[in-house]
């Protein structure tokens, strides 16, 4: 919602005609050409690479190779990482410009949303990297079951673990065996007591 805000108010309202005498669309930040451009394909990337991740959600439990779901956590991480960067750089880059711009009656108009930009761009730094230390976390957790395994157990979250496949969750009456290939003559080999329940 940021990055649609940020290239939105950009695309919208920040390109305007500086007075009546010239026709021409002059981008707001000081009239430089790149901080209209930049701002834009940050918030356009960060547009399509959030459809992108959210549809990679969806489908994350259905990746059965371990391998392949840590390369999309991995991904995850580092996109949210450079995002994070690439934010940062254009809030102050935004705010750099917006700061030397120098308010005619026409770029008057668009000012909001130039405001609006180095606002949301300020916040987008924000979330992106809140994603990216989630992302870190579940990278964390790679090795936990309920991120790797989640089709061995119920899709009822009160539902307990399922029980050894033997023995049916609960002890039973039955006595153990000897272990495999000790064949001792001894009933109880040297020093030890066989415990009396």
């Amino acid at each position: 919602i940021f990055s649609i805000v940020v290239f939105g108010s950009i695309v919208n309202e920040c390109y305007v005609n500086k007075d009546s005498q010239h026709p021409e669309l002059l981008c707001i930040f000081n009239e430089n050409e790149s901080a209209c451009s930049y701002g834009i394909a940050v918030g356009l990337i960060a547009f399509f690479g959030c459809i992108f991740f959210l549809v990679l959600d969806l489908y994350f439990q259905q990746i059965s190779s371990v391998k392949d779901r840590k390369r999309a956590v991995l991904l995850d991480l580092g996109f949210s990482g450079f995002l994070a960067f690439l934010w940062f750089v254009a809030f102050c880059f935004l705010a750099n410009q917006w700061q030397r711009t120098t308010l005619t009656r026409g770029f008057s108009q668009g000012a909001d949303a130039a405001r609006a930009a180095i606002t949301f761009s300020f916040f987008s730094i924000i979330i992106w990297v809140v994603l990216a230390l989630r992302a870190l976390q579940r990278f964390r957790l790679g090795t936990d079951m309920s991120l790797f395994a989640t089709e061995h157990f119920g899709a009822d979250p009160a539902a307990s673990y399922p029980g050894y496949p033997g023995g049916g969750g609960a002890e039973s009456g039955e006595t153990y065996q000897s272990p495999p290939f000790t064949e001792t003559s001894e009933p109880s080999p040297k020093g030890y007591q066989v415990p009396a329940y």
